[in-house]
């Protein structure tokens, strides 16, 4: 496993200055001998200085702020530029260039069953950065691709192991408890991507919806579902309306009522209060027991 370290540069301009006085006065002593008809290998001594001063010029490397240039020289890693600026190394090192912004990217929509059996259509946003650029380069083929990869898989991982509707009370579902999903979906995508370098900064599902194929028949159900429990409310409502109706009713002694009157009032005020549709009063001319 390769880790991280600074890799030692010097200063851009430093060695601009250096090269702008040794290559011209190497080029004067060049000169100078050809003219006096030195001793060849000096002249060829001042040919080969030159043109390494020449080569040398070639080593100045640039980084930008929340850049990074990873360096090797044959194949051996000698570190990582982190710092901001204009530096020089050996031109012989060949120089990687790792972005370390922030990026994000939203996965396709995925088709995945969901624990219940239920296909379903989702996606997902993943912000992430590298933090270590030695195992983003080394450790893996192209650490873009296996970001986009395994977010995708830990994707579908998830989705199979929580339904898509809370069915039960306290049960965790992709569509109540987003929070909570949002966190394990972080949790499982950089468990994943430890080993290249990255760091999982936000992770959330951007898109969920039944599969168009079952989508009717599961919104009928929610439909029912939601039906079943606006029922459960009204008849809540309406007994404690009709108990509270009774205990006034004897309370303020506004009409003794025996227990067949009280379950007639009853029956009519449950009727009143959980229809649908408007009830139509009958107004009753005889006495209950006619």
């Amino acid at each position: 496993m390769f880790r991280e370290k600074k890799a030692r540069a010097w200063l851009g301009w430093l060695t601009v200055v250096a090269l702008l006085i040794l290559i011209p006065l190497t080029a004067w002593q060049l000169v100078v001998a050809a003219q006096a008809r030195a001793n060849l290998w000096v002249v060829i001594g001042l040919v080969l200085a030159l043109g390494i001063e020449a080569f040398c010029t070639m080593g100045f490397i640039v980084v930008n702020p929340n850049e990074s240039q990873v360096v090797l020289l044959f194949g051996n890693y000698l570190g990582t530029i982190k710092e901001a600026g204009f530096w020089w190394m050996n031109p012989l090192c060949t120089k990687k260039r790792v972005s370390l912004r922030v990026r994000n990217f939203e996965t396709p929509k995925l088709k995945v069953n969901d624990n219940h059996g239920n296909p379903i259509e989702i996606a997902a946003v993943v912000v992430w950065q590298v933090v270590e650029t030695a195992e983003a380069i080394f450790n893996v083929d192209d650490y873009e691709n296996f970001v986009h990869v395994q977010s995708e898989a830990a994707l579908r991982n998830l989705t199979t192991s929580y339904p898509y509707d809370q069915h039960e009370e306290g049960q965790k579902a992709l569509r109540s408890h987003t929070a909570e999903i949002a966190a394990q979906l972080k949790r499982e995508i950089q468990d994943r991507l430890e080993r290249a370098g990255v760091e999982v900064i936000e992770a959330r599902i951007s898109h969920l919806a039944y599969a168009p194929e079952i989508a009717g028949a599961m919104l009928r159900r929610q439909q029912a579902t939601a039906i079943v429990a606006a029922r459960q409310k009204y008849v809540e409502g309406a007994v404690g309306m009709v108990e509270m109706a009774l205990e006034l009713l004897s309370k303020r002694h506004v009409v003794e009522l025996d227990e067949e009157r009280k379950a007639a009032m009853v029956s009519n005020m449950l009727v009143v209060l959980c229809s649908d549709q408007h009830t139509q009063p009958v107004v009753n001319t005889g006495s209950l027991y006619q």
